[in-house]
Order: structure tokens, then C-alpha cells, then sequence
């Protein structure tokens, strides 16, 4: 990833895990992809509506382009993400020329009073950037429309070890009784995974290291702990502001959520391993961001009765809508996630013959757990989120048939 002030992915990663403790369950979110159009409507803003934006980010206003420019050219350049923005406008605004040349080259676009055609581009582009993962546009053109900005994040990595699909039938907990697509592997990486304590409890994190400099970390939270919480944790143990006791320096027992440590029989000499058990899942998720306008900074701006933006536009703007839709799956072969965000103003063998001893380090996800995907290189996360309905294992399928990507 291209050089980003450290500070814009601290702000953007604290973005993360307070909208992560405002979330339900079941749900997938990307900060990355609010953050700079947050940025671009503060530098055009004034008066509260400013301030409130400027607190949200964690940067000056009249910083807060040029940080949102520098984000998103580091997101460009991390192998495996798309990131574009997207400014359309009506035919009858006009905008101030210093707001829009503090826009990357080529976003600007205008629509007419033909809604549906308008609509129907908007969300042809919110296909064509995240490569349909998100169908379309979050927000819907009306006759009061008169300016859509958007933001969209693809992101793809291969596992450089790939999973192997078996059933998976949970003996306790939320999933017992089902039958769910389970992945399972065993690697001599035992420090993939770790244990940290927080003030609200214990929570296991599993890192999966993608092809591309992007990892995907599997989060477990005791029992009682909210999503927000584990997520919260895992943003903090990705900035190593948290301390995480690595898997080859755990004691034998039961060592953290879903973490056990233990001797196995082995044919060989063998280091100690690390077993991982996990499922495949689909998560997808709409959010309105004005439901949660105080966590954006769009209290002051939802205000109707009066413009925020002058320096956008000498047209009196309001924030009118602002969505976005996020889609997350992990599977045997790897991850891929997208989230468009858009606010609108107006294994098989013999017998073995067992000689030795190993220490396994045996991790299962097989309740509800969050993740982060996080580039490699920053520490950014990209896309977070919590399971709570994993894939499950087809009928028909079998061992080595289809696998979610």
C-alpha cells in the first residue's frame, strides 16, 4: 500500500470499531468506504454541519480532502482492491470549481430529469466496481436529487493454503444440529493464532494470510461478549495496540475461545501445528447512515431547513439519504467482499503406525465469530463483520465439490 499517514489509518480503523459496536449481529461494513466521502463533504461544509463532520473523521476540515485523496490512492494500490469514487450531479447545479478539483481526476458525472436512465447508470457502476458483488446503488434517484456521491471497494485474495471442505456439525452452541460447510487445515504456523484479554473478556484470533498482502483475521469472543466488543478487540489486536499471546508460546489446555492445546499421536517427528476448523459464509448487509447520523458527523447536515455546504455548491444542500450495501464471503479457496456506499443531498490414507508425540494447537469457529480483512502493510481494515448464519454443507455435495469462493 502506497504511504498513508499513519494517522488517517488510525482514524479510519477507530471508525471501524465504534461502528462495529452499533451494529446487530449478522452483518458486514467497510469504514474505508464512508471515511472519504465523509472527508470530501467537510471540506465543502461550514458551520456545525462542519465541525460535526471534522470530529467524526478525527482530522481539520480544511484537512480533510487532501487526507481523503492520499486514503484513497493507498487503497488503489493494494494488490487485489478496487477502490473508485463516483460524482454525479443534476444538470442544474452547479458546483464551486475549487470543491471539485479537490476530486480524483474522472469521478464527475451529471444526470437529467430521466430518472430511471439515471438510475440504471448509477447502478451499472456499482456493479461494474465491485464486480456485481453489490447489484446496485444503495441510495434511489429522486426529483429532489441533485447530487450523488459514492464510493466503491472490491477486494480479493486467494488463501495461500487452501481450506479443505468437510461437514461440520457443531456438538453445542447456536449450530448445533445443523450440518454446515465446514474448512478445515493444519499448518506448522502455530503463531497464526493467538489469545489477548480484554476488560470485557478473552477473545482467540485466527490470522488467514491472503496471496496479496491482505489478511482476513477470524475473531472469538467468549460467550458473553457483544460483536462490538470481539470486533473492537480484533481492530485493536490488527494497530498491535493489543497484546496477543501467539499459539507457540500457550500452555496444554484449554487456552482461549475455542482454543485448546494438546498432544496428538504422530508418525513423524513433527513441530507443533496448528489445526484450524472454520466455515464458509455469505454475509451481506444494508446500513443507513443517517439511522446512526451522530457516528458520521450528519446530525447538523440532515437538517433541511438550511444549506451546509457552501463550499460544494451555492445551491442550499442538505444530506438527504446516505447507504451503504456490503457483501463478505470466505471460503475454501479464499475471500471476497465489495461495499458501495453512496450519499445523495435532497484428507484420505492407511492406517498410520503412530511412534510419536505432537503439540496441536486446535482452533474451532463453530459459533457465531466476527472478522476484519485488513491490508498487510498499513494495518487498514478494509472490510469487518460478524457470522452468524454460515454456509451449509450441500446435500449433494461431497468432499472436493463446489466451494464458495
Amino acid at each position: 500500500m502506497s504511504k498513508v499517514n499513519e494517522e488517517t489509518v488510525r482514524q479510519v480503523n477507530g471508525l471501524t470499531a465504534r461502528w462495529a459496536h452499533a451494529l446487530p449481529e449478522g452483518t458486514v461494513f467497510s469504514a474505508p468506504g464512508v471515511w472519504p466521502l465523509l472527508a470530501f463533504l467537510a471540506d465543502g461544509a461550514a458551520g456545525p454541519a462542519r465541525a460535526e463532520l471534522a470530529n467524526a473523521l478525527g482530522v481539520p476540515a480544511e484537512h480533510a480532502a487532501g487526507a481523503a485523496r492520499e486514503l484513497l490512492a493507498g487503497l488503489a494500490s493494494v494488490s487485489g482492491l478496487d477502490a473508485a469514487l463516483g460524482l454525479w450531479t443534476h444538470q442544474g447545479l452547479a458546483l464551486r470549481d475549487e470543491w471539485r478539483a479537490g476530486l480524483p481526476a474522472g469521478t464527475s458525472g451529471v444526470f437529467g430529469d430521466d430518472l430511471v436512465t439515471a438510475q440504471e447508470r448509477l447502478d451499472a457502476w456499482a456493479a461494474e466496481r465491485t464486480g456485481g458483488l453489490v447489484e446496485r446503488m444503495p441510495v434511489t434517484l429522486t426529483r429532489e436529487a441533485r447530487m450523488v456521491l459514492a464510493g466503491a471497494l472490491a477486494l480479493r485474495t486467494d488463501w495461500r493454503q487452501p481450506f479443505t471442505e468437510l461437514p461440520l456439525r457443531p456438538g453445542s452452541g447456536p449450530w448445533q444440529g445443523r450440518t454446515l460447510r465446514g474448512l478445515h487445515r493444519r499448518s506448522v504456523r502455530p503463531d497464526r493464532v493467538g489469545v489477548t484479554g480484554t476488560p470485557d473478556g478473552f477473545v482467540t484470533a485466527l490470522t488467514v494470510p491472503g496471496d496479496n498482502g491482505v489478511d482476513v483475521h477470524l475473531l472469538l469472543g467468549e460467550e458473553r461478549m457483544t460483536p462490538g466488543q470481539v470486533l473492537a478487540a480484533g481492530v485493536g489486536i490488527v494497530a498491535r495496540g493489543l497484546l496477543l499471546t501467539a499459539g507457540g508460546a500457550l500452555p496444554h489446555g484449554h487456552v482461549g475461545p475455542g482454543l485448546h492445546v494438546e498432544q496428538q499421536p504422530a508418525v513423524t517427528p513433527e513441530p507443533r501445528t496448528l489445526d484450524v476448523q472454520t466455515v464458509a459464509y455469505e454475509v451481506r448487509a444494508d446500513h443507513d447512515l443517517l439511522g446512526l447520523a451522530g457516528l458520521f458527523g450528519l446530525t447538523a447536515a440532515m437538517d433541511t431547513r438550511t444549506g451546509h455546504f457552501p463550499g460544494v455548491s451555492a445551491y442550499p444542500l442538505a444530506v438527504g439519504e446516505a447507504r451503504q450495501s456490503a457483501v463478505a464471503r470466505f471460503g475454501a479457496l479464499g475471500f471476497r467482499a465489495a461495499a458501495v456506499t453512496a450519499v445523495m443531498p435532497a484428507p484420505a490414507g492407511g492406517v498410520p503406525q503412530y511412534r510419536y508425540e505432537t503439540t496441536v494447537v486446535r482452533v474451532a469457529f463453530d459459533r457465531p465469530f466476527g472478522f476484519l480483512a485488513t491490508d498487510r502493510d498499513s494495518r487498514l481494515v478494509l472490510a469487518a463483520g460478524w457470522v452468524t448464519d454460515p454456509a451449509p454443507y450441500p446435500v449433494t455435495g461431497v468432499p472436493g465439490g463446489p466451494r464458495v469462493m
